[in-house]
């Protein structure tokens, strides 16, 4: 079973953003709970099944038949791998069965978690960090979680030793603003922000000249929620893109798209027009804690090759965590029995 103690959740984003990895102190407080853990705990508490009663009668069967692949693949799209996902790791379970490496549900159990952690994780994600301050764009559609991501991410940063700026470009929302002012506060880093109805680009701008000037490490800069069919607010994200490149050459650096995984499908769609306006470098997945799918991921790696950067657990400052394939896929896919 994967389960990395939850000690360990700083060494893991140290590595995530190419940083050395802090001392634990003699005195440090017991391990928080691993991505595992959570995962499994926050789906038993919202009453959802960790797994689909399709796969649980698979398990539990004693043999692979011709019907074991018909019931996979439909809970696989129940899932929503989507399916040219799910014919894919069909198709690979398939030719495990043929070499006589899946015989009963169990081995089917392991190799399907073995197969969806090959698929999510072919290289770790990485966010490196720069000598100069490090530009990280954050998009998404409405809902989706950006505020808090962009709170719990300035707060493991901080940990880490690193100076934050944040900036609060969702100036359509005052509420957004406000909001963002509050999870600064909280994790101990300045805000750059402009009254409500500013223009996006030039608080952009803004916060990376005051993350140069204050010498920061890292600017996370907001960006206001707007669904992927809204073309002109797209395109405005895209002049947002550009400001932020003019007010510092290679800006942004990285651009992190945050998903809320109960939208299913939506969240590829979400992803390829998010994609076709601003390079997206790496997904935020929120909203894991309270629900038993999580295939889009895997259509959404399938189709454009984005890699999964961090996952949201639950909804404390520290609930914020690097993704872990393996985690992953035993967590939502595979029985305690069978990792």
């Amino acid at each position: 079973m994967s389960d990395a103690g939850g000690g360990a959740d700083l060494g893991a984003f140290a590595e995530l953003f190419g940083l050395e990895p802090p001392p634990v102190p003699d005195d440090a407080p017991a391990p928080r709970r691993g991505l595992f853990r959570r995962l499994r705990e926050g789906i038993a508490a919202s009453q959802a099944q960790p797994i689909s009663p399709q796969l649980a009668g698979i398990y539990q069967s004693k043999l692979v038949s011709d019907a074991t692949w018909d019931d996979l693949e439909e809970a696989l799209v129940l899932a929503d791998c989507g399916m040219p996902a799910t014919m894919d790791i069909v198709a690979a379970l398939r030719a495990e069965a043929d070499a006589g490496r899946v015989t009963s549900g169990d081995s089917l159990a392991r190799a399907l978690a073995d197969e969806i952690t090959r698929r999510l994780a072919p290289e770790p994600a990485r966010i490196p960090l720069g000598d100069d301050p490090t530009v990280i764009l954050v998009v998404g559609v409405n809902g989706s979680g950006k505020t808090t991501t962009i709170g719990k991410l300035a707060h493991r940063l901080t940990e880490l030793g690193q100076k934050v700026v944040i900036g609060a470009g969702d100036t359509f929302r005052a509420a957004a603003v406000e909001q963002l002012a509050v999870w600064a506060d909280r994790a101990g880093v300045d805000i750059v922000k402009q009254a409500p109805g500013a223009d996006p680009g030039a608080v952009a701008f803004d916060a990376v000249a005051a993350g140069r000037a204050r010498s920061a490490d890292v600017v996370i800069i907001d960006t206001a929620g707007r669904l992927q069919t809204q073309h002109n607010l797209m395109e405005e994200l895209r002049k947002v893109h550009g400001v932020t490149g003019k007010a510092m050459e290679g800006a942004p650096h990285h651009v992190l798209l945050v998903i809320d995984c109960t939208t299913g499908q939506n969240g590829l769609s979400q992803a390829r027009l998010f994609s076709e306006a601003v390079p997206v470098s790496g997904l935020v997945l929120t909203k894991f804690d309270g629900v038993a799918r999580g295939g889009i991921v895997l259509a959404i790696e399938r189709e454009l090759g984005i890699p999964v950067a961090m996952i949201g657990v639950g909804e404390s400052i520290d609930d914020l965590q690097p993704f872990d394939a393996r985690a992953f896929a035993e967590a939502i896919f595979a029985p305690d029995a069978a990792v």
